[in-house]
């Protein structure tokens, strides 16, 4: 009699956010072979995660571009499941209308210093001088409404619903990019994978996840449908609009576009003082 083969417990976290359940529908409805694989969600805010990723928590985790040189002996980037803003991207609201040159003058809300709006946020004012509040990515737009702070960082949903709640965008730091490098996407998030667990499964793990991107963008009904439970009260439209801004080819594979827009980010971010290290780049 054969041994019975054991499967391999792959934990994938990421953010409850409608991008990223779209993007790994396949793998939990079972609409793919995941080849002997038992795939876990773990969901938590990027933030968080970014933390975890420090101390190498979970063998494959969503982060922040920004926080991967931190990670980067731990963690290689997963080639597929990129977030970025092709001229768009973070925003910078407020109530009021305010002056560009005034910002730093401001309290700023933002959503964590790991994450990549942060690092935009700083390459954007040439400064890493300013007054923030770290805030929960969702309760920034209620922070900016109260007003218990002047301006709101906001990512996630919130770049599409933000009008809705009576503020108005001082800078779009996607479209501030774009501009910068000459049509490159602003590098916001990916997914990483633990080196230890060797070079055959990261790659097995990386096509499982491959495929499970592919799968939804072909059955984008289906997939847009199991993510509205995480579009957190968004209707199915705008729902469907924000999915397919952060998940589209560049998910499926960064692309030599892509990778050219990580070097630049990280490379600005390193020359500047932002970023401690500047690790060798590689994908899986």
């Amino acid at each position: 009699m054969s041994a019975k083969v054991e499967k391999r417990v792959i934990h994938v976290a990421h953010s409850p956010d409608s991008d990223d359940a779209f993007m790994f529908y396949a793998i939990n409805e079972k609409k793919i072979d995941t080849k002997g694989y038992e795939f876990i969600d773990v969901l938590s805010d990027i933030e968080t995660l970014n933390k975890k990723a420090l101390e190498g928590v979970y063998e494959v985790s969503a982060i922040s571009i920004h926080a991967f040189p931190y990670v980067a002996d731990k963690y290689a980037l997963l080639s597929s499941g990129a977030s970025m803003g092709d001229n768009y991207g973070p925003m910078l609201v407020s109530k009021e209308k305010i002056d560009i040159s005034q910002l730093r003058n401001k309290k700023i809300a933002v959503p964590g210093t790991l994450t990549s709006a942060f690092l935009a946020l700083q390459l954007f004012l040439d400064s890493s001088e300013f007054n923030y509040e770290v805030i929960n990515f969702d309760e920034i737009i209620p922070a900016v409404k109260d007003g218990k702070v002047d301006v709101g960082l906001i990512i996630h949903e919130g770049q599409l619903t933000y009008e809705d709640e009576g503020l108005q965008c001082i800078v779009d730091l996607g479209k501030w990019w774009y501009e910068k490098t000459d049509g490159l996407p602003l590098p916001l998030g990916g997914n990483v994978i633990r080196k230890d667990l060797g070079q055959d499964v990261m790659e097995e793990v990386s096509e499982i996840l491959r495929e499970s991107i592919k799968y939804s963008l072909e059955h984008r009904d289906e997939a847009v449908e199991f993510a509205l439970k995480y579009a957190r009260g968004m209707e199915r439209e705008k729902a469907d609009r924000f999915i397919g801004m952060y998940v589209n080819d560049l998910t499926v594979d960064y692309g030599e576009r892509g990778k050219k827009a990580i070097e630049l980010f990280l490379g600005e971010a390193y020359k500047k003082g932002f970023i401690k290290k500047l690790p060798e780049i590689k994908f899986v």
